[in-house]
């Protein structure tokens, strides 16, 4: 990892869970790293938790299924940082929906988020890296089990759509990887698949929990695993030689039944 101190990553949807622990990560190997969150003061928190950390964390307010959000992003990293090195693509909601009753809307939010966003900050960071002669850079979207096929769950729990945007990151990823290879470039692309991680996307899909509870009451009778395992199988990614592109992890937690 020494070869990337110094040099700028963005982790999408850092202001928790998964994205909040690859841009701690990533800032104590000494990168500059822009969080980008719809919660920014959330990223500002975790900021003053880093004092002294060889690298920086700046926040960065973005909602990146919007284009204007996306593109106002990367113009601020230019402008103040140069470009990008490194991009995390972790931003992504599940929300409860089916091909029988929708509802459309979410359908919508899911696939502006999941896909859409994903695919217009992979453009501008490419972009970066091409403005400026990057030839090493490395793009890695946040996936899922949920995108290998359609898992049984994904119909128990009504995450069709869910699961349809997370294979077509899978496929994208792939996508990528050949559209590098046709150019002749060394910008290397990896996609993490996890299990269950214990996050607070439960939540945000409106699970309820007792008062006085924290989300760790969700996920008691769950196997499941930390946002950190998921942390370190992006800096392992990152941390490859430059000859060796680790395309593809999946990562699921010791006994996961899916």
């Amino acid at each position: 990892m020494e070869r990337w101190a110094g040099r700028v990553a963005v982790v999408t949807g850092a202001s928790a869970g998964i994205g909040a622990a690859i841009a701690v990560d990533l800032v104590k190997h000494g990168m500059k790293v822009v969080g980008i969150a719809r919660r920014p003061e959330r990223v500002e928190e975790l900021k003053k938790s880093l004092k002294g950390a060889p690298g920086t964390l700046y926040a960065f307010k973005a909602d990146v299924s919007k284009q204007i959000d996306v593109e106002a992003a990367f113009a601020w990293i230019k402008n103040n940082l140069g470009g990008v090195d490194v991009l995390v693509n972790n931003a992504g909601i599940a929300g409860k929906s089916t091909l029988h009753d929708g509802p459309v809307d979410t359908w919508k939010k899911i696939l502006d988020l999941n896909v859409l966003g994903l695919s217009m900050c992979t453009k501008e960071a490419l972009q970066s890296m091409h403005e400026r002669g990057v030839d090493d850079g490395h793009i890695i979207h946040i996936s899922s089990i949920n995108g290998h096929g359609v898992p049984m769950h994904s119909l128990q729990h009504g995450i069709m759509m869910y699961s349809g945007s997370k294979n077509a990151v899978n496929a994208l990823t792939e996508g990528l990887r050949r559209e590098l290879v046709d150019r002749k470039s060394k910008i290397r692309v990896t996609v993490v698949s996890p299990g269950m991680v214990k996050t607070e996307i439960m939540l945000a899909d409106g699970a309820e929990i007792p008062p006085g509870q924290s989300v760790d009451y969700l996920y008691k009778d769950i196997l499941h695993l930390q946002s950190q395992d998921i942390a370190d199988a992006v800096t392992y990614a990152l941390g490859a030689p430059p000859h060796v592109q680790v395309h593809e992890i999946i990562i699921k937690p010791v006994g996961e039944p899916f």
